[in-house]
């Protein structure tokens, strides 16, 4: 039987894998799996297309709110803020704008220097802020931050149009299409901007990472994390710097430094804060023997401690002192303090409130700022006998007024920091409701400082009047002349205005008595205010009852705030040494 050949043996079935229906299986999942890795790969790129740019706006504007928290010390919370504005708005336009021509300049990606001008922000203020008296409070913060957030600023805006570039909104005409990418990232910026500074002032101080210069190297951290790289290295500088050598940092290191730097010049740093209203600070003279409660760039209040009274502090401003002379008007049915009633709001180191304490006045203090009530009693002797109200000033009058039938016989209106008038207090709606809490035959004492050669005085006199119609004005100390006006260029200055709810009551005040000094002999010699102001100056023909300041026209006057501010800033280098203002 001859053999069988290989080719008539039987070859049996195919291979499953090898069907053609097996075949064209594999074919439609590996189609499959490419399009789901495709889809995957495409959403992940969007994702970070879109949130890349979020994150990064929102570490710009939690940069601007570090930034100019870390000047107001220096130069103050409205100068510090007065270009800040005007420089992100043009750095956003420089590198959203030339952001192709930066990322071809650059040696490197935009995204990895962020990190290195981020670490070397608080060195560069540290040192720039020494130099405070040359650079002026006009142009300080805008020569500091030119080096600081400009170029984080710029370099941040080409990232994020480098990442939004081709994105356009087609329902919308080509150009506002363009264009919309670039007006919301503006627009989120503001918003991450103003929305931080809020949640920055209702935590701050509860650690050191809630602090000023903590709050900056979170932000460098964050920033180095997103964007390593070896430049980090030419960052160590800084970083020793900051951590160990910067006193502006309130660890217990730098405070022991900068306590140690301070008594080299005799002055003594007794405690420090850093608050919602701005960096607290008591301070003492051991040369002069005072003691001062400072805010930012600005003073709350001071009292003798070499010349310290038997039964109140000695201030060292006059102008507290006329505060007190809510007590000498006379009024038809006179009352006894022991049955008379407070309300101040503003407490500064409580020189007035104190006063009025220690003469048997019931007295409620209403104060936003919780570390200046708790260093007012701790360092300024303000006495634990009173009803202590932290809260805005605004809001807890008006709940007052509406919900409750409580009066008072003296209201002491003293509030004011940061070298500009707190313009929400000075309101017509503000003033109205001070005048429902004053009792019929009571006495109402307002603070006032501010630029007299300014506009504002004049709108917030006429809306004072508007309110309570018979009132006199009288300045801490005689007017400078002419002359002096015009070299200076400002009449800065504290006045106090006292005022009654009726035009048929006149404000006069009668003699004091021994017991109204209260064995202080600043009170013997400032009690009684001397030096009155002219209501004319206040005024001109045609104008009565016209420009009130009205809770939603704040902002008219915020121009004139600058400058008053400024002004006061070269009032408060006089009253303490620039090395003082500038070490904090």
């Amino acid at each position: 039987m001859p053999p069988k050949s290989k080719s008539s043996k039987n070859p049996g079935p195919a291979p499953e894998g090898f069907t053609p229906e097996r075949f064209e299986k594999e074919l439609q999942s590996l189609a499959t799996k490419a399009q789901e890795q495709t889809w995957a790969k495409e959403s992940t790129e969007r994702v970070v297309r879109y949130l890349v740019p979020f994150l990064l706006l929102t570490l710009l504007g939690i940069s601007s709110t570090a930034s100019q928290q870390a000047l107001s010390p220096v130069f103050g919370s409205l100068p510090a803020a007065v270009w800040n504005s005007k420089l992100t708005a043009a750095a956003c336009f420089v590198g959203w704008a030339g952001n192709v021509f930066i990322e071809r300049a650059l040696p490197v990606g935009p995204a990895k220097l962020i990190p290195v001008f981020a670490i070397y922000a608080p060195t560069v203020q540290f040192f720039l802020s020494q130099f405070s008296g040359f650079l002026t409070a006009r142009w300080g913060p805008l020569v500091i931050e030119s080096l600081t957030l400009f170029p984080v600023t710029v370099l941040t805006a080409s990232c994020v149009a480098g990442l939004l570039e081709g994105m356009s909104l087609k329902p919308l005409p080509k150009f506002l299409g363009d264009s919309a990418p670039g007006l919301v990232s503006l627009l989120y910026f503001k918003f991450i901007e103003n929305l931080s500074l809020r949640l920055f002032l209702h935590y701050v101080g509860r650690s050191i990472f809630l602090t000023r210069i903590g709050l900056e190297m979170i932000l460098a951290a964050i920033y180095t994390v997103l964007a390593p790289s070896r430049l980090i290295l030419l960052t160590i500088p800084a970083i020793i710097h900051t951590t160990f050598f910067n006193y502006h940092l309130p660890t217990p290191t730098a405070t022991t430094a900068l306590q140690a730097k301070l008594e080299a010049d005799n002055w003594l740093l007794l405690d420090r804060k850093e608050s919602l209203t701005g960096y607290i600070s008591v301070l003492e003279s051991v040369d002069h023997g005072y003691r001062v409660l400072r805010c930012d760039h600005s003073l709350l209040g001071g009292e003798w401690v070499k010349f310290a009274g038997p039964v109140v502090a000695e201030p060292i401003y006059s102008v507290f002192v006329m505060l007190e002379a809510v007590r000498l008007v006379e009024v038809p049915e006179p009352i006894e303090d022991s049955q008379a009633k407070a309300l101040v709001i503003g407490l500064g180191i409580g020189t007035t409130p104190a006063a009025l304490i220690a003469h048997g006045i019931d007295t409620t203090i209403v104060e936003i700022d919780p570390v200046v009530h708790e260093f007012a009693g701790k360092y300024f002797q303000l006495p634990e006998k009173h009803t202590a109200v932290i809260d805005d000033a605004v809001s807890y009058t008006q709940k007052l007024a509406k919900e409750s039938t409580e009066q008072f016989d003296y209201i002491v209106h003293d509030v004011f920091t940061g070298g500009a008038e707190p313009l929400p207090l000075f309101t017509l709606e503000f003033l109205e409701g001070l005048h429902a809490l004053l009792k019929p035959g009571g006495v109402i004492a307002i603070n006032y400082a501010g630029d007299f050669l300014l506009p504002a005085p004049k709108m917030v006199m006429q809306t004072i009047r508007h309110v309570f119609p018979s009132c006199r004005v009288f300045r801490e100390s005689e007017k400078p002349s002419a002359e002096e006006m015009e070299e200076s260029g400002q009449d800065f200055i504290n006045a106090v205005i006292f005022c009654r709810k009726s035009a048929s009551d006149p404000v006069a005040f009668r003699e004091p008595v021994a017991g109204d000094f209260l064995r202080s002999r600043s009170r013997e010699m400032f009690l009684v205010p001397k030096h009155e102001v002219d209501l004319s100056e206040f005024t001109t023909a045609g104008d009565e009852g016209v420009g009130l300041l009205m809770a939603n026209g704040t902002q008219e006057l915020a121009g004139e705030q600058e400058k008053s501010a400024v002004g006061h800033w070269d009032v408060m280098r006089i009253v303490l040494p620039a090395k003082v203002w500038e070490m904090w």
